[in-house]
């Protein structure tokens, strides 16, 4: 008998596992003992676990003979449900996460254990090793335009983008108007939480296991359908405007004109290739700005893909790189933000703790930024982003925070360290308007860390950083700072991170 094995992020609603043998037994585990064994927001776990109930009410209700179990002992629940339906070939979707397959491998089955494609993403890893393997560079941008061709998304009957550009990365960059916004942003959707969900939240909130953040005011989507209403208001409502002002930040609001699919996808509740199609249907028929449009499905076909295909492409050891050698231990104002007077740093982190969620220039440019002129060990800062939110994954966070943020495997990903002094923060937020820091000023008793912080940086630093044909000009500009000056701030920068804990 065969029997299938639905993990818990692969809650994919047209599922070849199922479609292909739809009389086959069905099995679920919510595994608690990952919740014991690392610290999740409380959203997050919420969210999976809610999601995944609905699913599988979703399969019962379809006639599927599903056997949905909450248990520590995942080997010893699996092998009991293998016995009892006599099941002598497993069949499970490739797991997104490398150690999950690994342990599943471990497990002492009496059945053969078969792992078919994970149809949750657009490339599958072989895919990416036959690109990556007939280049010298494994440039994004090289892959989003094969990607792009791959799946005939954007491209004119001439085999061209439209407008002449693949990417139009320079028009969405924005600043917060002087003036305020002619339209503000609109509301975020909210998904009241049913009996199902209240459940869960109720389980998460008087349970044991190690949580950060706020479970109170859950409102996210945990089933198909809400998630493709989401997905429709976000289109109609926010996809005009995102491009332009998708690098901005505001703070109390960490939502802006995003989207907020990311955890939905990651879970399958939406699959990339209908989020995609569906957005570049808007384009030719809503006429929606072609930035924003273009800036959207970079996010997806793009980033969203290249990383899950870097993440297999170099596997467990990718995790170990320092190319920094930073070893400074995480500062506890990433858990507690009232013990930082930076409006920035204590804004973003306050909102990742009530929501498990701030987008993509508040996590790089704020958050990943601060920990790489700081000195913080890597491993601790991609540790911390899967703790704090609740669309982390290990095949997001690895090479998101290792790679992206913390230029910690020298430019395999990122053609440059993503690091700015105060003036980035200022002209693109309104977090300087109301911090006790001076964003103007490089050294003194007011002056912002991320100034003397940012020139240390690239003084510590310089002869690693001028091999970066993108860090030239920068570097110039550290040769300009008069001695003096120079000699305050490493003096300012030392005495900071000294203070750090």
């Amino acid at each position: 008998m065969k029997g299938i094995w639905i993990v818990g992020d692969q809650l994919i609603e047209d599922n070849l596992l199922i479609e292909n043998s739809p009389q086959s037994p069905l099995i679920m585990i919510e595994h608690t003992g990952f919740s014991l064994s690392r610290t999740y927001h409380k959203k997050k776990l919420i969210l999976v676990w809610s999601a995944m109930r609905h699913y599988a009410e979703k399969l019962r209700k379809r006639g599927a003979d599903l056997t949905y179990v909450k248990t520590p002992e995942m080997e010893k629940t699996l092998n009991k449900w293998i016995k009892n339906k006599e099941i002598d070939e497993l069949h499970i979707s490739e797991p997104a996460n490398i150690h999950l397959k690994k342990d599943i491998e471990r497990l002492n089955h009496n059945c053969k254990v078969v792992f078919l494609p994970d149809n949750q993403f657009m490339w599958q890893a072989q895919e990416f090793r036959d690109w990556a393997n007939s280049r010298k560079k494994l440039l994004m941008e090289d892959f989003y335009r094969t990607g792009r061709k791959k799946y005939e998304i954007l491209i004119e009957k001439d085999g061209k983008p439209p407008g002449g550009k693949w990417n139009l990365d320079r028009e969405n960059r924005k600043p917060p108007p002087k003036d305020g916004f002619q339209e503000e942003p609109p509301q975020h959707i909210k998904f009241p939480p049913d009996k199902i969900t209240k459940e869960v939240i109720a389980e998460v909130e008087r349970s044991q296991y190690p949580t950060y953040g706020k479970g109170k005011d859950f409102n996210l989507a945990v089933t198909h359908e809400d998630a493709k209403k989401a997905l429709d208001y976000f289109i109609e409502e926010k996809l005009a405007n995102f491009g332009s002002y998708q690098d901005i930040m505001l703070a109390g609001d960490n939502v802006l004109w995003h989207s907020i699919l990311s955890p939905y996808l990651n879970l399958g509740l939406l699959h990339p290739l209908n989020v995609v199609k569906k957005a570049e249907l808007a384009y030719y028929q809503k006429n929606i700005p072609l930035n924003s449009i273009e800036g959207f499905i970079r996010q997806i076909l793009g980033w969203r893909e290249y990383m899950h295909c870097i993440y297999n492409y170099k596997g467990d050891k990718y995790l170990k790189n320092n190319w920094f050698n930073h070893e400074r231990e995480l500062p506890t104002m990433y858990w507690y933000p009232e013990r930082t007077a930076m409006n920035c740093m204590a804004s973003v982190i306050e909102e990742v703790r009530d929501t498990g969620y701030a987008h993509h220039i508040q996590r790089l440019m704020v958050l990943s930024n601060f920990a790489l002129l700081a000195e913080i060990n890597p491993l601790e800062v991609k540790n911390w982003f899967h703790t704090a939110f609740i669309d982390a994954y290990d095949w997001v966070m690895q090479p998101n925070v290792i790679g992206m943020g913390q230029f910690a495997d020298g430019g395999i990903i990122a053609t440059k360290p993503y690091i700015s002094s105060a003036n980035y923060i200022n002209k693109m937020s309104d977090y300087c308007r109301n911090c006790a820091y001076n964003h103007n000023h490089r050294t003194g008793v007011d002056a912002c860390p991320f100034n003397y912080l940012y020139w240390a940086f690239l003084h510590k630093n310089n002869e690693k950083l001028r091999n970066i044909a993108r860090m030239k000009l920068i570097l110039k500009n550290l040769d300009r700072i008069d001695k003096k000056e120079l000699k305050q701030i490493l003096a300012q920068a030392d005495d900071f991170l000294k203070s750090l804990k």
